[in-house]
C-alpha cells in the first residue's frame, strides 16, 4: 500500500513540485493526499491543484497563539490521515505538541550544513563567514529548530561569484530538488527510520553520519 503524504508550504513550492513529480513518475511509492499553507497566496497550492492535489489553507494570523494554530493544523492533517509530515518552505516554528504528534513522522529541509547556519538568512551566512561549501540538510524535526537528527546532506564548491541569490539558486537545483524527494522515497517504503533516542536508520542499519549525494539510488540524481 503505497503512503500517505501532507505537505505544508508558505510559498513558491518548489520542492514541493519535485516532490509531486516524483510521486507521479513512482519514484515515491506515495500519494500526496494534502497541501496545507498557512499563506492563502502560496504558489505552491496552485502547483498542487493542477495536479489534483487536495489543498486547505489557515491563515496563523487568524489564531489567537501558536498553540491554537497548530492544534487547528493537527485537526485538518488528522482529516486526511497522513502517514508522514514532509515540511516544504513551511515558514513557521511548529510547537512541541504538534511535533510530538508526529514524532518520528516530520520531514524537514533546510538550506544549509547543519549544524551550520540553522535559521534565515542562510546564504548570506555563508558568505559572511567566508566559507567554500555549502548545501542543504533534509533532517527528522524535533523541538530543536533546525537540530532534528540529520538524514542526508548535499554539498558543493562555492563560487567566489556567488551571491546570495545564486547560492540560493544553486542549492535548490544542486542539492535541495535531488535530496529531498530522496527521502520522502525512504520514507514512504517505510526504510526510514527515528528511534526514540534520535538515532536515524536506513533499511535497518543505523546512521553514524548524514548520508551524502552519492548515496542517492540513480533515479534521483
Amino acid at each position: 500500500m503505497s503512503a500517505r503524504i501532507a505537505v505544508l508550504i508558505s510559498g513558491e513550492g518548489r520542492n514541493l513540485q519535485a516532490l509531486i513529480e516524483a510521486c507521479a513518475a513512482q519514484r515515491i511509492d506515495g500519494e500526496i493526499v494534502l497541501v496545507l499553507s498557512n499563506r492563502a497566496q502560496a504558489r505552491g497550492l496552485l502547483r498542487a491543484q493542477q495536479a489534483g492535489i487536495a489543498t486547505a489553507t489557515l491563515a496563523h494570523r487568524d489564531y489567537a497563539s501558536r498553540e491554537d494554530f497548530d492544534a487547528a493544523m493537527l485537526r485538518v492533517l488528522a482529516e486526511a490521515r497522513p502517514d508522514f509530515v514532509v515540511l516544504a518552505g513551511f515558514m513557521r516554528i511548529l510547537t512541541p505538541a504538534f511535533i510530538r504528534a508526529y514524532a518520528g513522522r516530520l520531514l524537514n529541509i533546510h538550506p544549509s550544513l547543519l549544524p551550520r547556519h540553522p535559521g534565515l538568512n542562510t546564504h548570506q551566512a555563508v558568505i559572511d563567514a567566508g566559507e567554500t561549501e555549502h548545501g542543504a540538510t533534509v533532517h527528522f524535526v524535533t523541538e530543536e529548530l533546525d537540530g532534528g537528527p540529520r538524514i542526508i546532506q548535499g554539498q558543493f564548491k562555492r563560487r567566489i561569484e556567488d551571491d546570495a541569490e545564486a547560492l540560493a539558486e544553486r542549492v535548490m537545483q544542486e542539492v535541495e530538488l535531488k535530496i529531498y524527494p530522496q527521502a520522502v522515497a525512504w520514507m514512504a517504503r517505510g526504510e526510514l527510520t527515528m528511534a526514540d533516542d534520535g538515532r536515524v536508520s536506513l533499511r535497518g542499519k543505523m546512521l553514524g553520519e548524514p548520508l551524502s549525494l552519492t548515496d542517492l539510488e540513480t533515479e534521483f540524481r
